[in-house]
């Protein structure tokens, strides 16, 4: 299976050979321009139809809120038709109870205004004189020389002109129909739309499951799990954010009434209900609700401290609202970004005017589980979801193409909190320099830019050399769990990976460990004569670009369980140097590679003269990510001549550790 003269030598690097061509810019696709031009026809629409959409859109957030309540009294043994009927009764109810407070209250504070213009002359008076009379006085003065100098310099006054007949205006009076319609026409468009909104709720009320078939026909019908899956997460999402949302809000409106009422604002039950409405406008609807009670409260008091209660009660009901009920309600996520809830608020209040500034947080939230769950709107995900747009190994990839390993360290610092070093290094550090290692090959990357990314990776390793490789929560310092092996049964002899998702399991091959970071912390007495040297494990890099800083992950773990470790370049195996080696105290080889691609002829005579000059010291090949081709060929292996074979650095740490203990015995023969 393995071709190549055993007698060529590998000291001289490969011959780089012709470099894969990348292809060029292309223009957008038809897909992309079509998609393109969908988003700005809806947007039109959205516009245009905006009279239609509105009672719709209104009407279906009704029936998701009072959905819930159907399913409670369905519970009863109640008929649809019935509960549904009871809900929606009980909804209007609690609308009309609303729409009478505010008006009556409306009217009785438009009424006592009038009374507060002594109490605003004087309060304004006394900012006059808080200013200060000079400069009030030095700018009357300087108006009044401004006045006399126009005057010096003014024409003389032309002849007196008769004055002009005066013509007077009448309108007709108007008959009985046109009052009629002047009178009832502001006040019944208001309830056509009411009356519009809650008959389209009875339908969806008691067309649930029939518009659910009809719309998964009409947008899912060959993928019939996808759809569903998207309905479902849509309405749960939805329902569960908008009830959410309208309690907290309900919860906020009462608090600010409350608190009016004591401090003596007029109409405290209006602005509560206010404050409980305006806060579905993202950000700033809770300190639009407090101009209006702040401009009274200025009103009513002669003094100052009704102001300064009023100012007080709405920035601590909002900050606690803000920054402890809702990220505990919520659990710190609502699926969406912060800057997408602005952009969408400005958005939809642009569309549809203020019902779409009330509007905007649901309907963003259905475009993002939309764009969740079909490909063409991913990027509707990707622009307005609280998702991360890169994973973490591309980020970290793309800070290391940045040459900044400070920001590469603050992701480091935030991901260890949940996971150890080792398991950082596997699944964020090596992914990452294996998107580095594929763009090197494909020809993106330049010699300098991968030594760049080899200079700022060693920095990189560098600070998070204090980090202990210990799963986070385990209470476990550096100086516990002294000489504990690892389970015998977690490691075998040849650690291969687990299989994929899409082959069968097979009985015959041997288990890889648990995917837990090895606890063992070592001393010197723990360790068997062979691995009580200064270096006892020698790290040999692959000959890739990167091959080099998994060795010194390697080593640095290895030093966080008491193990030391010496790190060589591939150019230290070669035929020209192999002879000068030091090949003291080594009790163990390890060899890193982020890949083998093709025949690995090279890494077989490597480990030939490694044996040569050091026989009998085992050898491990660490190659991440894994090459199945390789690992997975029990005659490639046999060919290569390895006693181990790992897929990560926490199963060659593992490995390492247990052979230290001499808990293996010698390896037997590839």
């Amino acid at each position: 299976m393995l071709k190549g003269n055993p007698d060529v030598s590998d000291s001289a690097p490969p011959p780089a050979g012709p470099r894969a061509q990348i292809a060029p810019v292309e223009l957008p696709g038809l897909s992309g321009l079509v998609t393109l031009l969908v988003c700005v026809v809806v947007v039109t629409v959205l516009y245009v139809a905006r009279e239609v959409l509105i009672p719709i859109t209104l009407a279906g957030l009704l029936a998701f809120i009072l959905a819930p309540l159907v399913a409670l009294l369905r519970q009863t043994h109640m008929g649809r038709a019935p509960a549904v009927i009871l809900a929606v009764l009980l909804a209007l109810g609690v609308i009309v109870s609303l729409s009478f407070i505010i008006v009556s209250q409306g009217i009785q504070v438009a009424g006592d205004i009038p009374r507060y213009t002594t109490t605003i002359e004087a309060k304004l008076s006394t900012l006059q004189d808080f200013a200060g009379n000079r400069v009030f006085g030095t700018l009357g003065g300087l108006g009044k020389r401004i006045e006399e100098a126009g005057n010096a310099v003014a024409p003389p006054a032309p002849a007196a002109k008769p004055a002009p007949l005066p013509v007077e205006m009448h309108q007709a009076p108007l008959s009985p129909l046109e009052m009629a319609q002047r009178i009832l026409t502001p006040v019944l468009s208001p309830l056509a739309t009411a009356a519009i909104v809650f008959i389209v709720t009875i339908f969806m009320l008691l067309q649930q499951e029939d518009l659910r078939d009809r719309l998964i026909r009409l947008f899912g019908a060959r993928d019939l799990h996808r759809a569903t899956g998207a309905l479902d997460e849509a309405a749960h999402r939805l329902s569960r954010y908008f009830l959410t949302q309208l309690a907290l809000n309900a919860l906020f409106g009462a608090v600010i009434g409350t608190g009016l009422f004591f401090i003596g604002v007029p109409g405290a039950v209006l602005w509560g209900i206010a404050a409980a409405l305006l806060r579905f406008v993202p950000y700033v609807g809770a300190f639009l609700s407090a101009a209006v009670p702040f401009a009274l409260a200025a009103a009513v008091d002669p003094g100052w401290s009704m102001l300064v209660w009023t100012g007080a009660l709405f920035l601590i009901s909002e900050t606690a609202m803000g920054q402890g009920v809702e990220p505990l309600v919520y659990g710190h996520s609502t699926g969406l970004s912060p800057v997408s809830v602005v952009v969408a608020a400005i958005f939809w209040g642009w569309i549809w005017g203020p019902v779409g500034l009330i509007l905007s947080m649901p309907l963003t939230l259905c475009l993002v589980v939309l764009g969740r769950h079909v490909k063409q709107l991913e990027f509707i995900d990707v622009a307005l979801g609280d998702q991360p747009a890169l994973t973490p190994a591309e980020s970290f990839y793309q800070r290391m193409l940045a040459n900044d390993p400070d920001e590469a360290q603050d992701q480091a610092e935030i991901l260890l909190r949940e996971r150890s070093l080792s398991d950082y290094y596997d699944e964020v550090a090596l992914k990452g320099l294996s998107l580095a290692a594929n763009d090197f090959r494909r020809g993106v990357l330049t010699p300098g830019q991968i030594d760049g990314i080899e200079v700022a990776l060693e920095e990189l390793i560098g600070q998070l050399a204090d980090h202990k490789d210990v799963p986070p929560g385990s209470g476990q310092t550096a100086g516990e769990a002294t000489a504990r092996p690892a389970d015998k049964d977690t490691l075998s002899r040849d650690v291969t990976p687990p299989a994929s998702p899409s082959s069968a399991p097979s009985s015959s091959a041997p288990s890889s460990p648990a995917p837990s970071s090895p606890a063992s912390v070592l001393t010197p007495e723990s360790l068997i004569p062979a691995w009580r040297s200064e270096a006892p494990v020698l790290c040999v890099a692959g000959r890739g670009p990167l091959d080099r800083t998994a060795s010194l992950m390697l080593a640095q773990l290895l030093d966080r369980h008491g193990l030391k470790a010496r790190v060589i370049s591939h150019e230290a195996g070669s035929h020209a140097t192999i002879a000068s080696l030091d090949s003291t105290g080594v009790a163990m080889i390890c060899l890193c590679y982020l890949e083998i691609t093709g025949s690995p002829s090279h890494l077989r005579y490597l480990l030939r003269r490694l044996r040569q000059r050091m026989p009998g010291i085992p050898i491990l090949v660490g190659i991440w990510p894994t090459d199945e081709t390789v690992l997975n060929d029990d005659r490639l292996r046999a060919a290569i001549g390895a006693d181990f074979y790992v897929t990560s650095l926490r199963e060659a740490v593992t490995l390492c550790i247990r052979t230290a203990q001499g808990e293996d015995g010698k390896p037997d023969p590839a």
